[in-house]
Protein backbone atom coordinates (compact mmCIF):
# COMPACT_ATOMS: atom_id res chain seq x y z
CA UNK A 1 0.00 0.00 0.00
CA UNK A 2 1.39 3.72 -1.08
CA UNK A 3 -0.09 6.66 -2.44
CA UNK A 4 -3.08 8.18 -0.40
CA UNK A 5 -2.33 6.22 2.79
CA UNK A 6 -2.44 7.73 5.82
CA UNK A 7 -0.78 6.39 8.99
CA UNK A 8 -1.94 6.63 12.42
CA UNK A 9 -0.71 5.55 16.09
CA UNK A 10 -3.93 5.35 18.01
CA UNK A 11 -2.70 6.05 21.69
CA UNK A 12 -1.26 9.52 19.50
CA UNK A 13 -4.94 10.29 19.08
CA UNK A 14 -6.37 12.30 21.99
CA UNK A 15 -9.72 10.67 23.68
CA UNK A 16 -12.74 12.62 23.48
CA UNK A 17 -14.90 12.34 26.57
CA UNK A 18 -18.49 11.47 26.15
CA UNK A 19 -21.21 14.18 27.64
CA UNK A 20 -22.72 11.42 29.32
CA UNK A 21 -19.28 11.06 31.15
CA UNK A 22 -19.25 7.24 30.47
CA UNK A 23 -16.32 6.80 28.55
CA UNK A 24 -14.44 8.29 25.54
CA UNK A 25 -13.66 8.27 22.05
CA UNK A 26 -10.59 7.95 19.72
CA UNK A 27 -11.89 9.01 16.11
CA UNK A 28 -9.54 6.64 13.63
CA UNK A 29 -11.42 8.38 10.96
CA UNK A 30 -14.17 9.66 9.35
CA UNK A 31 -15.64 10.84 5.63
CA UNK A 32 -16.15 13.38 5.26
CA UNK A 33 -13.44 14.97 7.66
CA UNK A 34 -14.60 16.69 9.91
CA UNK A 35 -18.27 16.90 9.13
CA UNK A 36 -20.92 16.81 11.90
CA UNK A 37 -22.85 14.39 9.40
CA UNK A 38 -20.36 11.76 8.05
CA UNK A 39 -20.80 9.30 5.60
CA UNK A 40 -18.37 7.03 7.43
CA UNK A 41 -16.61 6.83 11.21
CA UNK A 42 -14.43 4.53 12.25
CA UNK A 43 -13.19 4.86 15.93
CA UNK A 44 -12.11 2.84 19.39
CA UNK A 45 -13.90 3.64 22.35
CA UNK A 46 -13.10 3.04 26.20
CA UNK A 47 -16.45 2.46 28.46
CA UNK A 48 -16.01 3.00 32.06
CA UNK A 49 -19.64 2.32 32.67
CA UNK A 50 -22.76 1.47 31.65
CA UNK A 51 -24.98 4.14 29.40
CA UNK A 52 -27.06 4.31 26.31
CA UNK A 53 -25.63 4.38 23.32
CA UNK A 54 -26.10 7.59 21.50
CA UNK A 55 -28.54 7.37 18.33
CA UNK A 56 -27.78 7.37 15.34
CA UNK A 57 -30.66 7.21 12.72
CA UNK A 58 -29.96 5.99 9.24
CA UNK A 59 -26.30 4.35 10.26
CA UNK A 60 -25.68 1.07 10.16
CA UNK A 61 -23.12 0.11 13.10
CA UNK A 62 -20.58 -2.47 13.99
CA UNK A 63 -18.89 -3.35 17.41
CA UNK A 64 -16.23 -5.57 18.27
CA UNK A 65 -14.62 -6.22 21.98
CA UNK A 66 -10.68 -4.68 21.80
CA UNK A 67 -10.15 -5.33 25.12
CA UNK A 68 -12.23 -6.17 29.06
CA UNK A 69 -14.57 -8.64 30.09
CA UNK A 70 -17.01 -7.23 27.41
CA UNK A 71 -20.58 -5.34 27.23
CA UNK A 72 -23.88 -6.39 27.73
CA UNK A 73 -26.01 -4.89 24.99
CA UNK A 74 -29.80 -4.34 26.40
CA UNK A 75 -32.73 -2.87 24.56
CA UNK A 76 -34.28 -2.68 21.36
CA UNK A 77 -31.16 -5.25 20.41
CA UNK A 78 -29.66 -7.91 22.86
CA UNK A 79 -26.27 -9.23 22.49
CA UNK A 80 -23.31 -10.53 24.93
CA UNK A 81 -20.48 -8.79 23.36
CA UNK A 82 -18.09 -11.12 25.65
CA UNK A 83 -15.49 -12.45 22.47
CA UNK A 84 -12.80 -10.39 21.52
CA UNK A 85 -12.68 -9.84 17.77
CA UNK A 86 -15.89 -10.63 17.11
CA UNK A 87 -17.75 -8.17 14.96
CA UNK A 88 -21.28 -7.17 15.91
CA UNK A 89 -24.03 -5.46 14.04
CA UNK A 90 -27.48 -3.76 14.66
CA UNK A 91 -28.94 -0.60 13.11
CA UNK A 92 -28.17 3.02 14.63
CA UNK A 93 -31.23 4.09 15.75
CA UNK A 94 -31.47 0.99 18.04
CA UNK A 95 -32.52 1.82 21.57
CA UNK A 96 -29.26 0.17 23.34
CA UNK A 97 -27.94 0.25 26.50
CA UNK A 98 -24.50 -1.00 27.07
CA UNK A 99 -23.44 -2.30 30.63
CA UNK A 100 -19.75 -3.65 31.16
CA UNK A 101 -19.58 -6.80 32.30
CA UNK A 102 -16.83 -6.32 35.23
CA UNK A 103 -15.04 -2.82 34.92
CA UNK A 104 -13.48 -0.61 31.66
CA UNK A 105 -13.69 -2.39 27.94
CA UNK A 106 -12.25 -0.79 25.04
CA UNK A 107 -14.50 -1.61 21.81
CA UNK A 108 -14.17 -0.91 17.82
CA UNK A 109 -16.86 0.80 16.00
CA UNK A 110 -17.61 1.27 12.31
CA UNK A 111 -20.64 3.15 11.35
CA UNK A 112 -21.44 3.61 7.84
CA UNK A 113 -24.36 6.20 6.63
CA UNK A 114 -27.42 3.59 5.38
CA UNK A 115 -27.53 3.77 1.23
CA UNK A 116 -24.16 5.86 0.83
CA UNK A 117 -21.64 3.10 1.76
CA UNK A 118 -21.33 -0.14 2.77
CA UNK A 119 -18.60 -1.52 5.67
CA UNK A 120 -17.60 -4.84 7.07
CA UNK A 121 -14.92 -5.30 9.51
CA UNK A 122 -13.26 -8.23 10.68
CA UNK A 123 -10.54 -9.54 12.62
CA UNK A 124 -7.39 -11.60 10.80
CA UNK A 125 -5.30 -13.49 12.85
CA UNK A 126 -3.55 -15.44 10.03
CA UNK A 127 -2.34 -14.50 6.21
CA UNK A 128 -5.82 -13.38 3.95
CA UNK A 129 -6.23 -11.11 1.01
CA UNK A 130 -7.91 -8.15 2.36
CA UNK A 131 -10.57 -7.07 -0.82
CA UNK A 132 -10.38 -4.46 -2.95
CA UNK A 133 -12.23 -1.11 -1.27
CA UNK A 134 -13.42 2.37 -1.91
CA UNK A 135 -11.84 3.12 1.46
CA UNK A 136 -10.84 0.85 4.23
CA UNK A 137 -8.60 1.20 7.61
CA UNK A 138 -5.98 -1.55 8.93
CA UNK A 139 -5.44 -1.48 12.78
CA UNK A 140 -2.83 -3.88 14.40
CA UNK A 141 -4.30 -4.92 17.75
CA UNK A 142 -1.66 -7.80 18.43
CA UNK A 143 1.48 -9.14 17.44
CA UNK A 144 3.51 -7.91 14.33
CA UNK A 145 2.41 -7.75 10.77
CA UNK A 146 4.74 -8.03 7.80
CA UNK A 147 2.09 -7.10 4.82
CA UNK A 148 1.68 -4.26 5.49
CA UNK A 149 4.25 -3.26 8.61
CA UNK A 150 2.45 -2.41 11.31
CA UNK A 151 2.89 -2.69 15.34
CA UNK A 152 0.60 -3.18 18.25
CA UNK A 153 -1.63 0.39 17.96
CA UNK A 154 -0.11 1.38 14.68
CA UNK A 155 -2.79 1.25 11.42
CA UNK A 156 -3.52 3.00 7.69
CA UNK A 157 -6.25 4.21 6.49
CA UNK A 158 -7.18 5.07 2.70
CA UNK A 159 -9.94 7.13 1.02
CA UNK A 160 -8.73 6.86 -2.78
CA UNK A 161 -9.93 2.92 -3.62
CA UNK A 162 -7.30 -0.02 -3.40
CA UNK A 163 -7.12 -2.72 -5.12
CA UNK A 164 -7.20 -6.33 -3.17
CA UNK A 165 -4.17 -6.70 -0.54
CA UNK A 166 -2.45 -9.34 1.02
CA UNK A 167 -2.06 -9.09 4.82
CA UNK A 168 1.07 -11.14 6.43
CA UNK A 169 1.72 -11.69 10.00
CA UNK A 170 4.62 -11.62 11.16
CA UNK A 171 4.31 -13.16 14.57
CA UNK A 172 1.27 -15.91 16.08
CA UNK A 173 0.35 -13.72 18.39
CA UNK A 174 -0.88 -11.19 16.03
CA UNK A 175 -4.53 -9.65 15.32
CA UNK A 176 -5.14 -7.29 12.74
CA UNK A 177 -8.77 -5.50 12.62
CA UNK A 178 -9.49 -4.77 8.83
CA UNK A 179 -12.12 -2.44 7.52
CA UNK A 180 -13.54 -2.33 4.03
CA UNK A 181 -15.53 0.51 2.80
CA UNK A 182 -17.96 0.49 -1.02
CA UNK A 183 -20.12 2.83 -2.02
Amino acid sequence: MSGGVESFVLDAIAPQRWKNGAGSTREIAAHPRGAADFEWRISVAGVDRGAPFSAYAGVDRVIMLLEGEGLYLRGEVSHDLVEPFVPFAFAGEAAIVGEPVAGATTDFNLMTRRGAWRGAAHAHRLAAALPAADAGMLLCVRGRWSQPALQPGEGLVWRDGRPATALEPDTDDAVLIAVTLNR
